[in-house]
């Protein structure tokens, strides 16, 4: 998200926000808002449209969706796919970050690399923005573990070798593919919703806060992608249009400019592309190109990736004090726990300009503007 403010109106304010942000957004294992758990049919409706549902219950605005991938609604999604255990798990969970590496970031543009690109975007220099990483938290883990059941059966039936377990699979037209991309599709759905939700209790905290209008705050949703899903696609194979399965893990889309799925507004521009460092150092923002779609079926990478395990990051930190580290460098961190901290210390994660030179030298996005917190909620 972008804001109206600069970086100079809340630095010496970050604290209040950052805590306000804590109390509001529920964070860590099993977190869950006692004032928004879903009856059964609500939950059906959320799996059913996403965003759109959020949005009409009141969660932020209706030009949101136009900046979520897909308008924040995965077509086709089969509610009765989904386990009991799944939507138990989910049922009181929106509106909530979770733990591991999810995040809600405050923090400014600290370098435009491309004024015009910038614009089309409505960033500029020293502009606070919010960046928010989290998914369909509980629901989406035991989607995902249920059929790794059904695939792992589904592979011996269709004679399917696998090299590791982990990569269980189905042909994708048969009923077992089919189902597992209903249910899928309903994860996805309960991960836009999740975040729409914390869009709006972010503008809602600035709000309270600073005691400023949503008018001079201007918190305006640059865009919300995937990076955890398989989508059906049209793109060029071996010289003709096909329809494929792209499977995402860890990468995002990156379309070009011109790409009908881009929203119009960007569409001179290409797609937006978010790509997340730790919570010590930066995250950069692009936008997709055209050599992506030819070389990566419109992919790039989303975040740095971990050079330590969550084992050896706690080994590395041990007797550290590394909120105080932080603080030292002008970033406020609220955790749920040590625990979390401690596995999320910035060197427990590659240097993102790194990683995202190597995608900007590849040609697979364009690097638009670096971004730095300034204060981090962890889950």
């Amino acid at each position: 998200m972008r804001s109206g403010l600069v970086r100079t109106e809340i630095q010496n304010r970050i604290h209040t926000i950052m805590d306000g942000l804590f109390a509001n957004i529920p964070s860590g294992v099993g977190s869950h808002r006692k004032d928004l758990k879903l009856d059964k049919g609500q939950q059906r409706k959320v799996l059913l449209k996403g965003a759109q549902w959020a949005v009409d219950q009141g969660y932020g605005l209706w030009e949101d969706l136009e900046h979520i991938e897909e308008k924040g609604r995965i077509p086709n999604a089969g509610p009765d796919l989904v386990s009991h255990k799944a939507l138990d798990r989910g049922r009181a969970q929106l509106g909530t970050l979770g733990s591991g590496n999810h995040f809600v970031e405050v923090g400014y543009v600290a370098e435009v690399y491309d004024k015009d690109l910038a614009g089309a975007l409505g960033l500029e220099k020293d502009q606070v923005t919010v960046i928010v990483h989290t998914g369909s938290r509980g629901l989406g883990h035991q989607v995902c573990d249920d059929y790794i059941r059904v695939m792992l059966q589904a592979a011996q039936r269709y004679g399917i070798e696998l090299p590791d377990k982990q990569l269980c699979c189905a042909p994708i037209r048969s009923k077992e593919g089919e189902q597992y991309l209903g249910a899928m599709a309903c994860a996805a759905n309960f991960a836009f919703t999740n975040r729409q939700i914390i869009t709006h209790w972010v503008r809602e905290t600035f709000e309270q806060v600073l005691r400023m209008s949503p008018r001079t705050l201007q918190l305006a949703l640059i865009y919300d992608v995937c990076h955890n899903i398989a989508k059906l696609e049209t793109h060029e194979v071996n010289g003709r249009q096909r329809r494929v399965c792209v499977h995402r893990k860890g990468a995002t889309r990156a379309f070009p400019p011109h790409h009908p799925d881009v929203p119009d507004d960007y569409r001179e521009i290409g797609q937006p592309v978010l790509i997340p460092g730790d919570m010590g150092r930066y995250s950069y923002v692009l936008v997709g190109t055209q050599k992506a779609l030819q070389e990566t079926f419109g992919s790039t990478c989303h975040g740095a990736g971990r050079v330590l395990s969550r084992h050896q990051a706690k080994k590395t930190a041990r007797g550290r004090a590394v909120a105080q580290e932080l603080e030292a460098q002008g970033i406020y961190v609220r955790a749920a726990s040590r625990a979390t901290m401690v596995e999320e210390i910035p060197e427990a994660y590659k240097d993102v300009s790194d990683v995202v030179e190597v995608v900007h030298g590849a040609g697979i996005g364009k690097k638009v503007v670096k971004l730095r917190p300034l204060g981090v909620i962890k889950g």
